[in-house]
């Protein structure tokens, strides 16, 4: 006898299997051709728009293929290890991993990325980090009214949710830049009282980001509102890092680079909290060679800049003032090339010079030179009271030009 003809819901049931490949995003590139915003566009991603790069030709997409290369990695590695027409019946059947408790368990994993990347990288207006700077600066002082303080508490709490749900999604990458993120907002919050805790994040961060492997049952700890580490506990590590070569195949060695960075630059704030100042400077100088070869445009920069200024303070608290100025002067230059180079950001430029000046202030100051300090105080205010009045004006006939063809459009109906 042949075999019973199928029913009509499970015909059905099969048609509704099928992936149609016309509708299917294009497929990933080989991980060796993933250069993610180190490559340059030949045009902005936005007409009038874009960030040119130094020294060169092409503009800055503003880091966006890094975020997705970060955000998207464990899809794009699936896609690799099991072809397009599995890997996208497995997101179609919801077989993928996602949170599937508490708010989030009727959103699809797509619009849990989204929710991820906004607790990572989303900043609030009345942000106290809010910028592209990452020079540490002991921000507590036991002086904090309510609303600072809960605001400090969000944020670290956001951090923490941001590593739970990396981990439920399986993001390696983010888990990392989630761990980063717990040392820099630790340490706005807690201040040197919570350096030893952020200092545990940076390194379980540059744990996942290298070579050897990682056990996440010890990075989830990190994720408890008050973690408790037990001195007795027995790593069991058997995740492969972002830079293990058993993973390279189906990875870009970018993505390690990328979370490197942030993990080094953090961990370096928080050996200066701690009073290690010879280990913060280390720490800084390892990023140095994962910028060799990033464009040369305000996004990149401002890192680089972070880092010479950290490194100078590094020196300034160590009471080595004449180093501290070398690496000021080498901040301030990058803040100079914006402002003097064709298609350089003049807006970042002198926010790269003010803070090369504040930090050269306060070094006098540590001097003992207070006259000086207030000298280059004084000229930092001056220059932002003259630059806010000219944004206002700007901003004030811009209004006035767009009232102007709002009514011009309007008569001419």
């Amino acid at each position: 006898m042949g075999k019973k003809a199928k029913s009509t819901a499970k015909i059905q049931k099969a048609q509704d299997r099928k992936i149609d490949k016309s509708t299917l995003p294009p497929p990933p590139p080989p991980p060796e051709e993933e250069f993610g915003s180190a490559k340059p566009l030949d045009k902005p991603a936005l007409p009038g728009t874009g960030f040119k790069v130094l020294g060169g030709d092409g503009y800055d997409d503003g880091g966006v293929a890094d975020l997705s290369l970060l955000i998207d990695l464990e899809d794009s590695v699936q896609r690799r290890r099991r072809g397009e027409n599995e890997y996208f019946q497995a997101l179609k059947a919801d077989l993928l991993p996602r949170a599937t408790k508490g708010p989030m368990a009727k959103m699809s994993r797509r619009e849990q990325k989204v929710s991820l990347a906004q607790l990572l990288f989303s900043e609030d207006d009345d942000c106290e980090d809010k910028g592209p700077s990452e020079v540490y600066v002991d921000q507590v002082d036991g002086e904090e009214d309510a609303s600072t303080l809960k605001h400090r508490a969000d944020r670290l709490a956001q951090a923490r949710a941001a590593l739970r749900l990396s981990l439920l999604l399986r993001e390696p990458a983010c888990t990392s830049l989630s761990l980063s993120e717990l040392c820099k907002r630790k340490l706005t919050h807690s201040g040197k009282d919570g350096a030893e805790e952020a200092l545990r994040c940076s390194e379980k961060a540059l744990q996942i980001a290298g070579e050897g492997f990682w056990d996440g049952d010890e990075i989830a700890i990190e994720a408890e509102d008050n973690p408790v580490i037990d001195p007795n506990y027995e790593t069991n590590a058997t995740t492969p890092g972002l830079a293990n070569p058993a993973v390279l195949k189906l990875l870009p060695i970018r993505v390690s680079h990328l979370c490197l960075r942030s993990a080094y630059l953090q961990r370096g704030n928080a050996l200066a909290a701690m009073g290690k100042e010879a280990e913060a400077r280390e720490s800084y100088e390892k990023v140095f060679p994962l910028l060799d070869d990033e464009p040369r445009c305000a996004r990149v920069d401002w890192e680089r800049h972070s880092l010479y200024v950290n490194i100078g303070n590094t020196y300034s608290r160590s009471g080595d003032l004449d180093s501290a100025m070398a690496e000021y002067e080498k901040a301030e230059k990058l803040g100079n090339d914006h402002l003097k180079e064709e298609g350089g950001s003049e807006k970042d430029g002198k926010g790269m010079v003010a803070c090369c000046k504040r930090a050269r202030a306060f070094a006098l100051k540590r001097a003992g030179n207070d006259d000086e300090a207030k000298k280059i105080l004084k000229e930092v205010v001056e220059q932002q009271i003259k630059d806010n009045m000219e944004a206002a004006d700007a901003a004030k006939k811009a209004k006035e030009e767009a009232a102007k063809k709002a009514k011009e459009a309007a008569e001419s109906k």
